[in-house]
Order: C-alpha cells, then sequence, then structure tokens
C-alpha cells in the first residue's frame, strides 16, 4: 500500500451509513442484490462485461484484452462525459437493471457513486501489488486508509506551467519556480505590453482552482470520527484564492474564461502567453493555437516554498465496478489489465491520447513528447515526476454543488477584480456546501 492516511472511517456499516447520511441518499440507497449482473450464461459461454466509458478509442483499447481472453469478453456502452455518466449510472443502478459492470469515473464522483451505493469495494479482489502503480496522491482519490478501494485510476491531469518560451527568451525571464516568481513574471510580462498576459482566472473552471488549492495542501472535505467535515475556508484555499485575486487587482492577469473564441484568439496572437493546466493541456493547445507549436514550454508548477515538489489534479478519471454484478472478479481482472499492465497501458497511451496515472509502465508508453512540444524532448519524464508530487485530496459527496457555488461566487469576485473579494467567495462556497451538506442529511463534524 502506498502508506497514505485517508481519513475514512472504520469499514463496515458506519462507512455506508456515514457517506449515505440519514435523509435523502441514504433512503435512496440498494439493497443488497438489487442489480442483477450482465454477464451471460454459465458453462461454456465467455463471461460478458459490460464497460461504459467515453474515453477515445476505448474500443480499440478493449479488443486487444478480447482477442487474448475469449473467456471474458468485454463489450463497450459509449457514454457522455460529467453528469450525465453520474445521472444515468445512478438512474439504472436505482432501478435495478441496466447497469453495466464497469464504468469509467471521474476522481470527483467516487464518493458520490459510493454513497448512492452505485460502485463496489474491490479491495478483496485487487492484485496486492496494483496500490504500487500509483503515486500516493492518485491512489488517495479511490478511497484507501481503511482498505477499502473503489476503483483503479486510469489517467491524471498533474498541474504544471505552460509559457511560451520566446517571448520568455525576449523579455529575459526563465520559467518560475515559485509563486512570488511567478506573480513578479506576470508584472514584467504586462509591463512590457499591456495586451499581453502570464495567466488567466477563469470563475468557470473549479476543477482548476481546486487542484490549485490541492496543491498548497487543502483537502475541501474529510471525515473525522463519524461525521463530515467540510474545510473549503481554511488557510490553503484562502492563500489560493487572495493570491489570485491579488493578481487580478493589480491588472496583470487575464480574468476571462478558458475555452472561448476569445481565449483561443490570445493564444494564437501571443496576448495570453501562459496556462497553468494539466499534463493533457498538449493537445488543447495543439487544437486551439496550433500556429504556436514549438513555441511554447512545460515547467514544473511553481511552489509555495523554494525546492518544492507538490502539485495538484486537474481532471483524469478511474474504472470502477458496479455493486452486486456476478462477475465481479473477472471485472476486477480487466481493470488491472487496462490500467496496471505494460500493454494495458500502453494501448491507453497509444490508442485513446491519455496521460496514464500508472508509473511503471508510463516511461516505456511515454517515449515521444507531444507533436506540440517535440522540441521538448523531456516533456514526459517531467511530466510523470510531477505526478508523483500530486498531494492527498478527499472530495465529498456534493462536489457538484460546491463547484457550481464556485462558480457563481467566483464570477462575482471576479467582477469586483479584489484580492479581498475572493477571500469572501471562498467563505461562500465553504458555506453552501455545508448548507447543502446538512439539508441532505448530513452529519457535520
Amino acid at each position: 500500500m502506498t502508506g497514505v492516511d485517508q481519513p475514512w472511517p472504520t469499514r463496515g456499516p458506519s462507512r455506508r451509513r456515514l457517506l449515505q447520511a440519514t435523509g435523502a441518499l441514504g433512503a435512496a440507497s440498494l439493497g443488497a442484490g438489487a442489480l442483477a449482473g450482465c454477464g451471460s450464461a454459465a458453462g461454456s459461454a465467455p463471461v460478458e462485461l459490460v464497460f461504459w466509458s467515453w474515453a477515445p478509442g476505448i474500443e480499440d483499447v478493449v479488443a486487444l484484452w478480447n482477442q487474448q481472453n475469449p473467456d471474458v469478453q468485454v463489450l463497450v456502452s459509449r457514454q457522455d462525459a460529467g453528469d450525465a455518466a453520474v445521472t444515468k449510472l445512478l438512474t439504472a443502478v436505482r432501478a435495478g437493471n441496466g447497469a453495466p459492470d464497469l464504468v469509467q469515473a471521474e476522481y470527483q464522483t467516487i464518493t458520490s457513486l459510493v454513497a448512492a451505493d452505485a460502485i463496489a469495494d474491490i479491495s478483496a479482489e485487487l492484485d496486492p501489488a496494483t496500490p504500487d502503480h500509483f503515486a500516493a496522491g492518485i491512489w488517495s482519490a479511490v478511497g484507501v486508509g481503511d482498505g477499502a478501494v473503489y476503483a483503479i485510476p486510469q489517467d491524471t491531469g498533474p498541474l504544471q506551467l505552460y509559457y511560451r518560451a520566446d517571448i520568455f527568451e525576449e523579455l529575459g525571464l526563465s520559467a518560475p519556480t515559485t509563486w512570488e516568481e511567478y506573480a513578479e513574471a506576470a508584472r514584467v510580462v504586462h509591463e512590457a505590453d499591456p495586451s499581453m498576459y502570464l495567466g488567466t482566472f477563469s470563475s468557470s473552471d473549479a476543477g482548476l482552482f481546486v487542484g490549485l488549492a490541492q496543491q498548497a495542501g487543502a483537502s475541501w472535505w474529510g471525515i473525522e470520527g463519524d461525521r463530515w467535515k467540510v474545510e473549503i475556508d481554511a488557510e490553503p484555499t484562502r492563500r489560493v484564492a487572495e493570491f489570485w485575486g491579488g493578481l487580478v487587482e493589480e491588472g496583470v492577469i487575464a480574468a476571462e474564461p478558458m475555452y472561448t473564441p476569445q481565449w483561443n484568439a490570445a493564444l494564437n496572437a501571443g496576448t495570453q502567453i501562459g496556462w497553468v493546466s494539466a499534463a493533457w493541456a498538449p493537445g488543447v493547445l495543439a487544437g486551439n493555437a496550433g500556429s504556436t507549436a514549438g513555441a511554447w514550454r512545460m515547467a514544473s508548477i511553481p511552489q509555495w516554498e523554494p525546492g518544492g515538489t507538490a502539485t495538484g489534479n486537474w481532471g483524469g478519471s478511474s474504472t470502477a465496478v458496479v455493486v452486486d454484478g456476478d462477475h465481479q472478479a473477472e471485472a476486477v481482472r480487466f481493470a488491472e489489465w487496462m490500467n496496471t499492465s505494460a500493454e494495458g497501458v500502453l494501448a491507453l497511451v497509444e490508442l485513446s491520447g491519455i496521460f496514464p496515472a500508472d508509473q511503471p509502465h508510463a516511461e516505456a508508453a511515454l517515449a515521444q513528447p507531444p507533436e506540440f512540444f517535440a522540441e521538448q524532448e523531456d516533456f514526459y519524464e517531467l511530466s510523470t515526476a510531477n505526478a508523483e508530487g500530486v498531494q492527498p485530496f478527499v472530495f465529498g459527496p456534493n462536489v457538484n454543488v460546491a463547484y457550481a457555488l464556485f462558480g457563481d461566487a467566483f464570477a462575482t469576485a471576479t467582477r469586483a477584480g479584489t484580492a479581498a473579494a475572493f477571500g469572501d467567495a471562498v467563505a461562500e462556497v465553504h458555506a453552501g456546501t455545508v448548507a447543502d451538506l446538512e439539508n441532505q442529511g448530513y452529519h457535520l463534524a
């Protein structure tokens, strides 16, 4: 095991009572045996497993398994990502029919799926070596500490810094290694050209902000005894919010949403010359700013203290086994093959284009840098090292509510344009998240 001390309660009924609360979620949870397995009849016929996934090229990855395992055949059912996938799964599980055997699950949704009794504790079926394939911070996201495991990590998104190396060279800048240096570089960039910014604060991207808070040492949820606790309005998150709010107040970074036509145009025009993003960013840059290929470089994310190696995670998903299926052992074996074998990891990289969570096979699978960063030969070597620094983070059962609150509160703070307003936004997200848990009947510490 990784040795991460994840604050889960003792295994057994108390875990379910905690996650499901005493209110609506508890009433909606499933009884034992509510879900029939999707496998075929016993005997000589092969076991059939239905796998819900949205990863590109996943059918080709699964085909490799099917060729080598005629006794266990996996059928891919392509789904939408995000909240739509969660809603569809919970509907099928509660109805007692139509649910898959395996499901692709984003890390931030795992606790909610456990609370709804939708995914299984697979710890008894795991190869004992499986946890050793993943960085401690990544493994913590699938539920460890008391031995329970709810998924196997698939891909991950360690935060790193992307910047225009050509413009940095013109301005005599080097990649900032601390957030203080980042702030100073932002000032130099904007002073050199008032239309140019090192970054933007996007109030529509809660996932990025959570990753930045994670790097600073925050965990927005936790468990104390048999109760949930919420720690959003605490020093690490306030530090992050007030840092970015201060840069917005100075006017040295932009305060516009990402992924808009305006943002894409700024990337291409060289007026947006930096981006704190995840390991999957090269594909976004290639698609949205193709004219700048070769001009960008990647560095480790700036640190709060010199010499640190911490980072957060933005995005990524896992493979979970749905409760009460007839073939959970076979489902786990497939999930382990796909996410921890040399062949499976290579297939995910080459056919699905992911940045794998698995560490032992990452180097071989990521032998060449992404085309957009062809000049940076150590791109994946550095990304893999960055992934080792992902800090543990506990997601609670109402992530969707907290993220929605973030969007509203930080949109208001961005319009106000002050560091103080950003601090107020943290308090608002915290209060709203607590109120929602209480309204659902959860017991809070």
